[in-house]
Formats: structure tokens, sequence, C-alpha cells
């Protein structure tokens, strides 16, 4: 995507069937007389009520059981303490690309009730090459805000081709990735590599040729694939030799087969040091189940991730044909905490966010009821709170004149609590 444009259901409980078994053990016992009422008391089993997850109805019935490899839901922001020694895995958004990103930072999370975001994520514009060797007045901001505090991490999209975005036609592409491979356009990518070590930014993550399964690019994979693997490789190999480098080369396609499988594109193990996927809520109609199981879709990266013994990493995500999504929202942020990426950064501008883009309210409340007032350091667990010891609820009051009857533990399970008999016939 261009840095620039870019259902559970809840059953009620069987009343009816509790109800018609209760007053059937009344009437065997011959107590459905008239003058006689029926109160039912509630019963203590000692289970803490079920959490209610945001946007949700409040708790009900246990849902119904959901297809296999389910993804869980995410607690309400009352229960976060339940992710105790468990860090949040690192988070930021993409809010600009040049100093109003950074400055926009702060803003967000001040939206997001002091939750500190410690990625920094921007593009260079890959309009001509002096875009792509990275002009010092486009990076320095973000130099200046990663070295500003000890844990922060900055991520650079970095084009493989000029005129990235200018629709050239696969024969042209085709050329430009042969030459590439053959060492044409080294110099542009070393001088790129001096210019963040000089500004003290040496490990820099570096997401080179994104999405390159698709149709977009001029960097894209299709036109030969053969190539562009080579091209990649020079790449990164002339990055690596600058002395003073840490870079890691984060290979990032967009979710699914798009135009090639993103699979035949991968230039090898040595070659890359972190396995990166950008994924939207698209195309429309498609569930996240369904995003999650398509053909190259969530479940095959990170099963290709653990196989290549990669870590993860989700550069661009958000919102987009399926408008504000919260199920889609709710869904994401789920499998990011359960799939521990090394980051994911959030796009946020519309139609994609939630802090700039006023259409997604729903997904916004969402967003920022699971993520505010976070202030774990980075890289360490969320504090355990002081457990207290459990107190012992009241049993419930019987009402005068109320003789409660003992029909089982069955019964009153589907019953809900006890039936009381009061007699007011006199």
């Amino acid at each position: 995507m261009a840095p620039h444009e870019k259902r559970v259901r809840n059953r009620g409980r069987p009343v009816r069937g509790a109800a018609a078994l209760a007053v059937s053990a009344a009437l065997a016992a011959g107590l459905l007389v008239t003058g006689v009422d029926a109160t039912v008391l509630p019963v203590d089993d000692g289970r803490a009520p079920a959490p209610v997850v945001p946007g949700t109805a409040g708790p009900t019935e246990p849902p119904a059981p959901v297809p296999a490899a389910p993804v869980p839901l995410l607690p309400q922001p009352a229960d976060r303490t339940t992710t105790a020694g468990r860090e949040f895995p690192p988070s930021g958004v993409f809010l600009a690309s040049d100093q109003q990103g950074v400055d926009r930072m702060a803003q967000f999370s001040q939206w997001l009730g002091g939750t500190e975001l410690t990625v920094g994520h921007t593009y260079l514009p890959g309009n001509d090459w002096s875009d792509i060797e990275g002009r010092a007045q486009w990076l320095e901001a973000w130099a200046d805000w990663r070295n500003a505090k000890p844990g922060r991490m900055f991520v650079l999209n970095v084009p493989m081709q000029a005129r990235n975005e200018e629709g050239v036609p696969d024969h042209e592409v085709r050329e430009l990735l042969r030459r590439g491979a053959a060492g044409e356009f080294d110099h542009h990518f070393r001088t790129l590599a001096e210019r963040l070590v000089r500004l003290k930014v040496p490990e820099t993550v570096i997401v080179l040729g994104w999405e390159m399964n698709g149709s977009t690019y001029t960097h894209r994979c299709g036109p030969d694939p053969q190539a562009w693997k080579t091209y990649w490789r020079r790449i990164v190999t002339t990055m690596r030799a600058v002395p003073g480098q840490r870079f890691r080369f984060d290979f990032t396609p967009s979710r699914g087969r798009d135009a090639v499988p993103w699979s035949e594109c991968y230039p090898g193990d040595d070659m890359v040091d972190i396995l990166g996927m950008d994924s939207y809520d698209q195309p429309s109609g498609m569930s996240f189940d369904e995003q999650v199981s398509e053909p190259y879709g969530l479940r095959h990266h990170v099963e290709f991730a653990r196989a290549h013994r990669k870590p993860i990493s989700y550069p661009e995500w958000g919102l987009f044909r399926n408008g504000d999504n919260p199920e889609y929202m709710r869904r994401m942020l789920s499998w990011i905490a359960e799939h521990r990426p090394l980051y994911n950064t959030l796009t946020d501008y519309c139609p994609h966010g939630v802090w700039q883009c006023d259409a997604n309210p729903r997904s916004s409340h969402v967003y920022r009821s699971v993520l505010s007032g976070r202030h774990d350091h980075p890289g360490h667990p969320v504090p355990t709170p002081t457990p207290t010891a459990p107190t012992q609820p009241p049993a419930p009051a019987e009402p005068p004149n109320c003789s409660v009857l003992d029909l089982g533990d069955w019964v009153e399970h589907w019953l809900g609590g006890r039936l009381c008999i009061r007699f007011t016939w006199w």
C-alpha cells in the first residue's frame, strides 16, 4: 500500500427450557396452586463473571463453538492485568513521513492516555534516486527521535527503484530489475547506509521493496522473480558492507497471493532478518477468519516464519474496504498479542486509521480501549497487581414467607438459582 493513499454471535441462555423444568418439578410437588408465587434465588458457585469484550453485549451464555484455530479476543480495559507477565508487543503508528510524523507521535500518545509509542515508522519517497539515498533533512528528525530515549526502534521503508509509484509497465520493470541484479544501482544504497550510520541510527530496520508481490510498485517482483531476488541480495550485501552498520532487513509482502505468491520472491534466510506482512481489512466482505486462513494469509505467514526461524512483524495494518469494522480491530489486536511480532505499526490516515480519521469511531474506540494508559517500559512485563484475599459474597436474602425447594444441583444449575415458593393465599 502506498504511504500516502492508502462475528461473534452470543446465544441467549436457554431460560425457557429451565423454567419448564422447574415448573414441572413444582407441579409434581403439588405446590402450584392459586396464591402461590415462585421466586428464583441466585446461587453463588464461586466462579468469576465472564469478562466483557469492548463493543460486545454483556455476559450471557458462553459463545457457540467456532471453527478450528479460533483467535481469542482481548479482554476489556479493566481486565488488562490478565496479561500480567507478558508485555504487549512494541507498537507504533504511521502518521506522516516527515517532521510532522515525529511531532504527531506525542499527540497520539496523549490521545492514548500516555501510552508510549516505541516504534517510529516512515518511508523514503521513491520519485528519484536522491530520494532513495535519504536526504539528510528527511531523516534527521527521525534519527533525533530514535536517539532521544533508549529502547526505541526506527523502521524505514526503502524503495528498490526510482519512479516507484508511476505505473511503470512490466517489460520496463523487468529490465530495471535485471540492471539492479547486475549491480548498476548499488551505489545509491551504499550512500543511504552511510547516511544512516552517520546519523547514529545504524540499527535501523529496513523494510526493503515492501509489497513486492503486488502490482503497484516499480520494485515489484512479478515481472522477474529471479532477478528480483538477486537484486535484493545485492542491496543487502552492499548495505551490510558499510562499517558500523547493524541493520535488520524486513521482507514484507502484502497479505494473500496478490499478483504473485510472495514465497516465490523470498531471497533466502541469509539475507532476511525479519519476515513482515502488510495486512489491511480487505477485500470487501472478507472475514478475519478468512484473512487468517486464505492462501498466503496470516497463518501461512506465521508458519513460514517459524519454519525459517525468523521473527515476524506487521509494518502496515489497518482498516480499509470494510469500513469502520470494530470486529477486525479486535481480532487483529488479538492476533498481534497472540503471535508477538518484533513490532507492529498501524497506518493512521483515512480510510485506515483511528486517530486522524473520524470515519472510524467504533474501531477507534476498540483500539484506544485496548492500548490506552500503558506505561510499562518497553521490553518489560506488565506488573502483576498485588493479590488480595478473596471475599465471600453474602448469601442472597430470602423473601419473607418463602420456602426454598430442594430441586437438586442439576435443576438449580439450569434454572440459575433455587426455587423459592411464597404462600400468599392467606
